[in-house]
């Protein structure tokens, strides 16, 4: 399957399951339950195969000072999850599926837990748990073509059906999806274009600079040529 195949087909799945929220969300609200989960189920599908590994090492270590640690070592990641749950797991009980998705998400590693609050997504789990609605999403999440684990969607690819899901989110609710997220193409022409005759002064092992205070003017500096290159893209 091509790449813009695989992300079209994948884009498509999670804007279906957003279509489980009719009539408890309004459609420009889809977005703020369905990219947490998205992410979340991305974290899911990653840790799978070292899980098992992780609860074990977890028993062992949860009193130490170093469980960071040695649990990131278990899950072969810069994250992991303690919980005995996995978006599977937590089928197996639906009368309690708020009680254990909250434990679930309590279960992730501080720097995981950080990602997820960002999305002020708590209040959610509450309104679709008392709408009978969050057991059904969570399951459509699980079907196999919702697998979102690396072997066979790719980080690029993963980025890229996040940004298409987002736009259509935002052109639901009439909004311009630039507003939201620069596609990557730019970003990597506009880093090209801040750091052109930097690369002497860039070179070499341990270089840290700061760049935030000059960004700004570079960017006036490069307007030129930015606009020259957007009309050669």
């Amino acid at each position: 399957m091509s790449l813009s195949s695989n992300i079209n087909e994948k884009a498509n799945l999670i804007w279906a399951i957003a279509d489980k929220l009719t009539g408890v969300y309004k459609p420009h609200e889809y977005g703020e339950v369905i990219l947490p989960l998205t992410v979340i189920r991305r974290f899911d599908c990653i840790l799978a195969d070292t899980k098992d590994a992780v609860l074990k090492k977890f028993e062992q270590v949860k009193d130490l000072p170093m469980r960071d640690i040695l649990l990131r070592s278990a899950s072969g990641y810069q994250f992991y999850n303690t919980s005995r749950y996995t978006f599977e797991r937590l089928l197996d009980d639906p009368d309690h599926i708020e009680t254990n998705f909250r434990d679930y998400l309590n279960g992730f590693s501080p720097n995981v837990t950080e990602i997820i609050e960002k999305f002020k997504f708590d209040g959610h789990i509450t309104t679709m748990a008392q709408k009978n609605i969050l057991y059904i999403v969570l399951k459509e999440f699980t079907t196999p073509k919702a697998d979102l684990h690396p072997d066979h969607i790719s980080n690029l690819e993963m980025g890229y059906i996040f940004e298409e899901i987002i736009r259509r989110f935002s052109e639901a609710h009439n909004e311009d999806a630039g507003q939201h997220y620069t596609p990557r193409e730019v970003i990597e022409l506009m880093v090209n274009i801040l750091f052109y005759d930097d690369n002497d002064f860039l070179a070499g092992n341990s270089v840290a600079k700061t760049v935030y205070d000059i960004i700004l003017q570079s960017l006036i500096q490069s307007r030129g040529i930015i606009e020259k290159c957007a009309f050669a893209v």
